[in-house]
């Protein structure tokens, strides 16, 4: 069976997406037999196509933002394209990193179900949804996965993000949940086998830039709130007084993320001077070197990596 690893990713988390690419790499016994590859926006001109244009997201038009930092979601619906509709694929956003063996998700007993991911629980006013940030995908069950044609119809209206992203149109009986230690949300432990920097505010690679994501609509039950935001936006710009990146509240997975990068450095996946012109774009926290020259080096794969920060 062909087995492939997707990693969906813009200029902004490029950075992000080749640590994890290595990350998978590096902590699978069976590498050689995984295509590993990145899924970036630059390649896809139907994205570009609709900058600044209307789309429907959570029952209202909003603008399209290639250089949001999440321009790349709907990129996620792409690997069973990708691979033909044939074998089996898991997909990652760029903030997602290995630490435990991603064949061992790909081989698993999918039983009946065409797509495996975790579901986020709900708070608040908000319901639980399915988190497709990290899917197991058995590609030939979902061939009616079109994702420039879905991608198409949030313009026209008939189709909304939310509900595209949350997969609210797939039927519920062919999508299983797997344990959440495959996309364990900021948090690590000794049996985490995919970290997700989910909390993008506190992403360790961006501690101290400005914010430069637009955040999604949460005030359903105090709706001025929402209103107040809007405003803000509309008066001063999507990103204007948001703030900046904070530090990752768990040392060890700013650790775990600059050890990484350590290596791709060592093995020339990523170079000094990319690192600098990522700095100087404001995707690369300006301190990121300062950070790599005090990073431990990690543990080899299989002896853990908790420890003291």
């Amino acid at each position: 069976m062909d087995f492939g690893v997707f990693i969906h990713t813009n200029h902004k988390q490029y950075v992000g997406a080749l640590v994890s690419a290595y990350s998978m790499r590096r902590h699978s016994r069976h590498a050689d037999e995984l295509r590993i590859e990145l899924i970036h926006t630059k390649d896809h001109a139907f994205l570009h196509g609709r900058e600044g244009q209307k789309f429907l997201r959570g029952g209202r038009m909003q603008t399209w933002r290639m250089e949001d930092l999440q321009s790349f979601t709907p990129l996620r619906f792409m690997p069973p394209e990708r691979m033909g509709y044939r074998g089996r694929s898991v997909v990652v956003d760029p903030d997602i990193f290995a630490v435990g063996d991603i064949h061992e998700l790909l081989t698993r007993d999918m039983g009946p179900y065409a797509i495996m991911c975790r579901k986020r629980p709900g708070k608040e006013d908000q319901p639980g949804h399915y988190a497709t940030s990290c899917m197991l995908m058995d590609n030939a069950r979902l061939r009616h996965w079109h994702v420039e044609t879905s991608f198409n119809k949030l313009f026209e209206g008939t189709l909304d993000y939310i509900d595209w992203i949350e997969l609210k149109h797939e039927d519920p009986s062919t999508i299983g949940i797997f344990e959440p230690y495959w996309n364990d949300f900021d948090h690590l432990d000794a049996n985490t086998r995919l970290l997700h920097n989910t909390k993008r505010q506190t992403q360790p690679w961006k501690t101290g830039l400005p914010i430069d994501f637009v955040e999604a609509d949460k005030f359903r039950l105090f709706p001025p709130k929402g209103w107040v935001r809007r405003a803000r936006t509309a008066l001063f710009g999507d990103y204007a007084l948001a703030g900046s990146y904070k530090p990752h509240p768990d040392k060890r997975q700013e650790q775990l993320f600059f050890g990484l990068l350590k290596e791709c450095l060592q093995q020339g996946i990523v170079t000094e001077a990319m690192l600098k012109e990522e700095m100087r774009q404001n995707h690369v926290r300006h301190d990121a070197l300062e950070v790599l020259a005090k990073t431990p080096p990690l543990p080899a794969p299989g002896e853990g990596f908790l420890r003291a920060a």
